[in-house]
């Protein structure tokens, strides 16, 4: 496969007149793609029922004249004002009972029919008029599913969708009333139209009507969204694809990936590295202007598997942001290391935000390819010289990896809802685990629960998994792979109660939890060998041979030549040793790799990421700061 590059384009932001220049200036920077549209929504239906097609029309003329191919979207993400007219109660409300009013995007709530039925209408006119038309190669549906804490409405027609979701789940008031436990604290109802929303209680409400709640909101997305894409189905064979984003966990990625082509996501590493990353001062100033080492590459793999092995960056980063606490310009070279990383983890397309930086509104400070003069930003050039350098490279080919981490959405509802300790985050956890295997310099593929073939696979990581189908364990059991499991894996049912049998139910594992332990940052507990346990313990006992304990004596991990339980979540010198064995005893090699320092494999192209500000040495190689590097059977053909 040969990636290409893409860019977004907002035509009803500039002058008609500019148009022209700015698709012939697209093609020479090297880029195939543009997206439009995501945003237009008030500009193609000013008032309801009343299209303005006509500068959408002349758009798509003059970038496919160019030689671009365009990305359509359905503009469902920015309800224009009148339809807040129409529909006074289709706004989201907050935790607290507000309402998210009009103003900026994302302000309606997925559990509204009238909006929905709107956005099925926009979506249908759209097609009528473009779902043939050769010009348009892929469509975006909506933007973002879950940007500004946007997934869970507190809203009136949520409450009235979540008792039918009530009633359909659990068919007798009293079943639910035995599955969530509601003899505790006099909870019990007599009808589905008694239940509130989990929001507003004195004290915390109960975690199985909470966890309830999460499964709710997550299908209301998924319900949504297949609104528009049975609409697009009937009108066009092209390719539907949605822009996750990263750190955004409240709803199911791959249950509405199942209704799409293909995944993409929006990857600002800076940006994250400030806003949604734990990291000590030190850490995060060592990376300040590149972001994480493991950020990016952890999304790619995670919108890998949600895209079924298709996916893009619909939005890369080209310069500073204007969201974040802090929103520094990237350092020169990273443009292109980002995009590099993309393009070595399988992505079709990458595609930078945006063409232009714009002159006004809320994002005027967010960098794009070009500055609001029309004068070439840092990141033009390291994104022409990426295209270059496709094209000289060639294609490349993705395989299996030896590793699987398994990531499981739930989860982390799960441990959100019931966390017993205010450091117990699911994706703090499964990402310490991927940071681990990348200072291994190991390639990983992330997998869903749903998962049951484990074929070429060495060694799986499963930390955190809240709740497992029994089928999950015995297929594990029964692949070839080493299987590392906990902590916390099967300690709860679906309901988020305790499970009757003894836990954890791991097949052929005699491991018990006693008790759990969770304790602050302050508070360490020291490995033999070396590393320490941080955040949460389990007491655990049983017949299985102890591997790791502390220095106490208390068992840190246990197991056989097949399937290990994590009863703590380690620190970063402990998962570097818990990585070591697994890797060794799984038949795999690791190399100790320079902090910022990088590798992934596609096919028989060996890629090294350079992350950090300054040259580092490995494998009698030195790597310049924020560089890349490629291989082909020990030659070196990308610098």
């Amino acid at each position: 496969m040969i990636s290409t590059l893409g860019v977004c384009y907002y035509p009803e932001h500039w002058d008609e007149a500019m148009w022209a220049s700015d698709a012939e200036r697209m093609v020479e920077t090297g880029i195939t793609w543009v997206r439009i549209g995501e945003f237009a929504w008030s500009r193609l239906e000013k008032v309801e029922g009343t299209f303005t097609f006509e500068w959408l029309d002349r758009a798509i003329a003059v970038l496919a004249d160019a030689g671009l191919k365009v990305v359509m979207c359905t503009p469902t993400t920015t309800p224009p004002r009148w339809m807040i007219e129409k529909h006074p109660n289709m706004l989201a409300v907050d935790a607290n009972g507000n309402p998210r009013k009009f103003g900026s995007r994302r302000h309606y709530c997925f559990s509204h029919q009238g909006y929905i039925q709107d956005c099925e209408r926009i979506t249908r006119v759209l097609a009528d008029r473009y779902g043939a038309d050769p010009r348009i190669h892929a469509w975006q549906i909506d933007n973002e599913y879950g940007c500004h804490d946007t997934i869970i409405s507190y809203s009136d027609v949520a409450r009235a969708a979540f008792q039918e979701w009530l009633t359909d789940r659990y068919g007798d008031v009293e079943a639910l009333n035995t599955a969530w436990g509601n003899v505790f604290w006099s909870m019990e109802y007599d009808r589905f139209d008694q239940i509130d929303l989990p929001n507003l209680t004195v004290t915390e409400p109960n975690p199985a009507h909470v966890m309830a709640f999460r499964r709710f909101s997550s299908d209301q997305v998924v319900k949504f969204n297949r609104v528009q894409v049975n609409v697009l189905r009937a009108a066009t064979d092209v390719p539907l694809i949605h822009n996750y984003m990263g750190r955004i966990l409240d709803f199911d990625h791959f249950e509405v990936g199942e209704d799409l082509d293909i995944a993409s996501w929006d990857s600002y590493p800076i940006g994250f590295l400030s806003d949604r990353l734990e990291g000590d001062d030190d850490h995060k100033a060592a990376f300040l202007q590149q972001g994480d080492p493991d950020m990016q590459a952890f999304h790619h793999d995670l919108y890998r598997a949600v895209g079924k092995g298709r996916w893009w960056v619909m939005e890369q980063q080209p310069g500073p942001v204007n969201w974040a606490p802090y929103n520094p310009a990237p350092l020169d070279g990273m443009v292109r290391l980002w995009s590099w990383e993309a393009i070595a983890h399988g992505a079709e397309v990458v595609s930078y935000f945006r063409w232009r930086q714009a002159p006004f509104a809320q994002e005027q400070m967010h960098a794009g390819l070009l500055r609001p003069d029309d004068t070439p930003a840092a990141g033009m050039e390291e994104a022409a010289q990426v295209a270059q350098e496709i094209a000289t490279l060639g294609p490349l080919v993705q395989v299996q990896a030896d590793v699987a981490l398994i990531f499981d959405y739930p989860s982390d509802w799960a441990w959100n809802t019931m966390p017993q300790g205010a450091d117990f985050d699911y994706f703090r956890l499964i990402f310490s685990a991927y940071r681990a295997l990348r200072r291994a310099g190991l390639s990983i593929d992330i997998i869903p629960s749903t998962q049951r073939n484990f074929d070429g696979y060495k060694l799986v990581f499963a930390p955190g998994l809240a709740n497992t189908d029994p089928t999950l364990m015995s297929d594990l059991r029964d692949s070839d792979a080493l299987a590392v499991l906990g902590p916390r894996t099967a300690t709860v049912t679906d309901e988020l109660s305790i499970p009757p049998q003894t836990q954890p139910v791991i097949t052929g594992l005699d491991v018990n939890i006693e008790l759990s332990e969770s304790f602050p940052p302050s508070h360490i507990r020291s490995v033999e060998g070396g590393g320490s346990v941080v955040h949460w313990m389990e007491k655990l006992s049983g017949s299985s041979p102890v591997l790791m304990k502390t220095e106490g004596g208390a068992t840190v991990l246990t197991g056989d030549d097949q399937m290990w339980y994590l009863g703590s979540w380690p620190d970063e010198t402990l998962w570097n040793r818990l990585v070591g064995m697994a890797a060794t005893q799984a038949g795999l090699h690791t190399t100790a790799l320079p902090d910022g320092l990088r590798l992934r494999t596609a096919g028989a192209v060996q890629f090294a990421f350079n992350y950090s500000a300054h040259s580092v040495s490995w494998n009698d190689q030195v790597f310049d700061a924020c560089s890349v590097t490629a291989w082909d059977r020990q030659d070196r053909i990308l610098k």
